[in-house]
């Protein structure tokens, strides 16, 4: 299937020198839900703004849902929303009108019915008669929502949008989310809570000092880059771990009670099967265990400090 964004040989400097993207080259497939993460100043927001016409790029070229966002902007910005970091809109107008008025904005018929749904979909319908000076910071988050599908894009960009809202207002965000992309919408998000990646993504890419890292199905990667643990609350401290298990990556805790056996997710090394089987050899009993893997977190954090290579 041909990719709803593809991004070829991008690059992007500005005047002073600085060079905030390095040849991007991606592609973000139909319907799928793309997360990309990276530290503050590694480029997402350049990325996003010249994907959305908002930034020129140096060298390389876009194309969004087959148009080139440079040669046919007016076709290729019709096929994108976006909801920026920054709220901005006109204070004083109301919630229907300033999302009325940007349906306009990009040639649409008028359809109050499908405003009316997008409205109810982000609980906005009680508030349609409200100047958006009046409500509160997360209700002008889901104007911008409102706004960047007023015009019933194919693509929506959401760049940090749940930054200082509330648990409830999350929560219904990504089940819109969700509905998005049943529908076909092609999501694409930058977000710092992780573990919204974590739950939402169909695929991640990382970027950091305006180079992709890495872009990989969520599974693949957790599962490719993760590791594994087990912990044994053991029967009997031990002073030491027996010699002939060193080729083990065992780790005994301080006071010799806990016995820690952390591999890759697609080691090779010996099982833990094996391992409890030595265990008992030697005599070694253990009361409870405990099992957990890599967070999306923690995988992301060691390749930004690039421990965990290149893509």
């Amino acid at each position: 299937m041909q990719p709803v964004i593809s991004i070829k040989a991008l690059t992007k400097t500005y005047a002073s020198g600085f060079q905030a993207l390095r040849e991007i080259n991606l592609d973000i497939r139909r319907g799928e839900i793309f997360a990309l993460l990276g530290p503050n100043g590694a480029g997402k927001t350049t990325l996003i703004s010249i994907i959305c016409g908002i930034v020129t790029a140096s060298t390389g070229s876009v194309t969004a849902d087959g148009h080139d966002i440079a040669r046919d902007y007016r076709a290729a910005r019709m096929k994108i929303g976006l909801v920026p970091q920054e709220l901005s809109t006109d204070a004083f107008e109301s919630v229907w009108d300033t999302v009325k008025f940007s349906r306009g904005l990009f040639g649409r018929a008028p359809d109050d019915a499908y405003l009316e749904k997008v409205l109810k979909d982000l609980s906005l319908w009680d508030k349609r008669d409200a100047r958006i000076m009046a409500l509160s910071g997360g209700m002008k988050r889901r104007v911008m929502i409102a706004k960047a599908l007023s015009h019933e894009p194919a693509i929506l960009f959401l760049d940090e949008p749940t930054a200082g809202v509330d648990v409830e207002l999350r929560r219904d965000m990504w089940a819109m989310v969700r509905r998005l992309r049943e529908s076909g919408v092609t999501i694409i998000l930058t977000t710092h809570y992780i573990e919204e990646a974590e739950e939402m993504a169909d695929r991640i890419g990382v970027i950091n000092k305006g180079e992709i890292l890495l872009v990989e199905d969520k599974t693949v990667l957790m599962k490719k880059l993760g590791k594994k643990q087990l912990t044994l609350l053991l029967q009997h401290p031990l002073d030491a771990v027996p010699a002939d298990l060193a080729s083990y990556p065992l780790e005994l805790s301080a006071d010799g009670s806990q016995l820690v056996y952390t591999f890759d997710a697609q080691s090779e090394h010996p099982g833990v099967p094996d391992l409890l089987r030595r265990l008992d050899e030697h005599g070694i009993q253990f009361k409870d265990l405990q099992t957990r893997e890599s967070s999306l977190e923690e995988i992301f954090v060691n390749l930004v400090r690039g421990e965990g290579g290149r893509a």
